[in-house]
């Protein structure tokens, strides 16, 4: 089966966030921040805007399988102008947090710095987050969605980066190049697994 990547259009964000929200309803950092399914379901599509949405601004937000899974890409010279701040849009998302989320805030900060130390200094790809339905899984998106990027990366020969929120995910990133080089937690948070690609011979 061959899948087509799509540069989401503005007027699809909204379908684009939907689908991140389902993908992520299951996810242990997702649901350690809103535990709560109605707090969920109102609280996530505002942290996924605040925490990769620049990646809607820069063009490098992409769609597939009919906004069935999507991933948001922070490309270096946007990532260097929102780091090394905490997260991507650090006001934001610091905003948001402060008014919405269930565990105690200075934990949720002391998650997001431990994050900050992974993050590499030259500069690199950022995903900030990938998701596809579960529905929709098992189809081959999340490769699809990952390979171009990959592929810039090994031409331009940069890194690319990423947390892995769910351990099970860690296999699949690593069948992509991606090396694991660390864990950050918190107290009683989820763990979160920074992994790194170095760029590959084409």
């Amino acid at each position: 089966m061959t899948t087509s990547l799509l540069q989401v259009p503005t007027a699809y964000i909204d379908r684009m966030v939907d689908s991140l929200v389902l993908a992520f309803s299951a996810d242990p950092a997702a649901r350690w921040l809103y535990p709560d399914a109605q707090q969920y379901l109102k609280h996530f599509p505002e942290f996924v805007r605040a925490f990769g949405g620049k990646a809607f601004e820069a063009g490098t937000a992409h769609s597939i399988g009919d906004y069935a899974g999507a991933a948001l890409w922070l490309a270096p010279e946007v990532h260097s102008e929102t780091y090394p701040e905490v997260n991507p849009d650090d006001q934001a998302l610091d905003a948001l947090l402060q008014k919405t989320v269930t565990p105690d805030l200075q934990m949720v900060n002391a998650v997001f710095e431990q994050m900050r130390q992974y993050h590499p200094k030259e500069p690199h790809w950022y995903l900030a987050v990938l998701g596809v339905e579960p529905a929709q899984q098992h189809r081959g998106y999340g490769s699809a969605l990952l390979k171009p990027v990959l592929a810039q990366c090994d031409r331009d020969r940069q890194l690319a980066y990423l947390e892995s929120s769910n351990p099970a995910n860690i296999p699949f990133y690593e069948r992509h190049g991606f090396q694991l080089i660390g864990r950050t937690q918190q107290d009683t948070s989820p763990a979160l697994f920074p992994m790194v690609r170095h760029p590959q011979s084409i």
